[in-house]
């Protein structure tokens, strides 16, 4: 165990990790630090490579000890080229790291994955969170193997999959007549009066550090090197963050060298705060009225963490872009026929920013772009339309030669 703490990224506070903690004294997210530098004399980078095949390989930059883990498998998600899109916008290399494949279906699971084995391990009983759908899926499944009691609001408009996920998990679940933002107004109340531990994006310091290990199997999938750039669909932007923190621990370890990705956030049109504020040079964000999009991961109207999304951005020589619904189901329908690839509506997003930068000279041919996608499209198949014709059982299938 290398944990020595937890630090706050404004005030630059000590705080100690021997205890369930949300945010510092200033309402800031807390990060969580290591001795890296004893890390480093002790572990050897191949070594991972003959280790668990989940997340847990990378157990040495997380801060859970070894018998506390609760896992349902999650992490080692597979890259693939999308050589088809990539050579009809004019590109070499554009390639997908796909969270569809954790065990809840997206990305969420390494960050319930590495909460919920805190939360249990510093003694919480039962927690709570708004959620868009994907996360509250993950959380309540976590929860129901480490034994912890999950409480979830979310929008009423969230996808039904994910309703019912939370609901078989065994999560108290409670839908809203709004938007996230509502959700974690009744959640923060409910938690102060029932001492709920409040698992929220980035008020508890953990989620982080399972997100981050994208970042950690990314550089070690890539034989210890980094893509040009890392397109991200930021809601919230928990996992661009942690991206960004995985690789800054792999230079201090000596396992990577100072070459960075350029860090790009893709949102919506209809929800684009960190959008605007990279745009106008700000360090954090307004609130965003009236959010909407398809992409309900990406509708979150204010992040916590924006000003540690934006630092990212502005230090890797980044960019905020935003996309509109039908540049999203556009490349979520093109993708499925060029690639065979069914993203989720978020990841879509960010692979219409790859367009949009495409087509505006801020990428070129040569550019290796890696897109995370966030989660199954499977989870998503109401969004779509099929009109199938119907055949009886003693019908042909007569099909009209090409040019008749």
């Amino acid at each position: 165990m290398y944990l020595t703490g937890l630090e706050c990224p404004r005030c630059k506070e000590k705080h100690a990790a021997d205890r369930l903690q949300n945010l510092c004294h200033c309402g800031s997210p807390l990060l969580v630090r290591y001795d890296i530098g004893a890390l480093a004399r002790d572990i050897d980078r191949d070594d991972v490579l003959r280790g668990r095949d989940d997340m847990w390989r990378f157990s040495s930059f997380l801060p859970v000890p070894e018998d506390k883990i609760v896992s349902l498998g999650e992490g080692m998600t597979p890259l693939y080229s999308l050589d088809g899109f990539a050579g009809e916008i004019g590109m070499d290399c554009i390639t997908i790291k796909d969270e569809g494949y954790n065990p809840t279906g997206t990305f969420k699971s390494r960050g319930a994955s590495c909460g919920i084995s805190m939360a249990a391990h510093l003694g919480a009983e039962t927690v709570a969170m708004p959620t868009a759908g994907n996360a509250g899926g993950a959380w309540s499944a976590y929860a129901a193997r480490a034994g912890l009691d999950c409480v979830i609001a979310m929008p009423e408009d969230a996808p039904e999959i994910t309703m019912k996920e939370c609901a078989l998990y065994g999560a108290e679940t409670y839908l809203v007549r709004g938007l996230i933002s509502d959700a974690g107004r009744i959640i923060g109340t409910a938690c102060e009066r029932y001492g709920w531990f409040d698992v929220s994006t980035l008020k508890e310091p953990y989620r982080i550090e399972g997100k981050k290990t994208m970042g950690l199997e990314l550089a070690m999938q890539l034989d210890w090197d980094v893509p040009d750039a890392v397109v991200y669909p930021a809601g919230g932007g928990v996992g661009l963050i942690g991206i960004w923190k995985a690789l800054e621990e792999l230079e201090l370890a000596g396992w990577i060298g100072p070459e960075r990705p350029r860090m790009i956030a893709v949102q919506s049109e209809g929800c684009a705060p960190l959008v605007r504020a990279f745009e106008d040079g700000r360090t954090d964000s307004d609130f965003w009225e009236g959010a909407e999009t398809i992409a309900g991961g990406i509708r979150v109207p204010k992040a916590l963490g924006d000003f540690l999304v934006l630092e990212a951005l502005y230090d890797s020589g980044g960019r905020a872009v935003e996309v509109s619904d039908d540049e999203i189901m556009d490349v979520l329908l093109t993708l499925a026929r060029t690639d065979g690839s069914f993203i989720c509506p978020e990841a879509a997003a960010a692979v219409a920013g790859v367009k949009r930068m495409r087509e505006e000279g801020d990428l070129t041919r040569d550019d290796e772009v890696m897109v995370i996608n966030t989660g199954s499209g499977l989870k998503y198949a109401d969004l779509l339309e099929a009109d199938l014709p119907v055949l009886d059982k003693e019908d042909e299938i007569n099909v009209t030669p090409e040019g008749e």
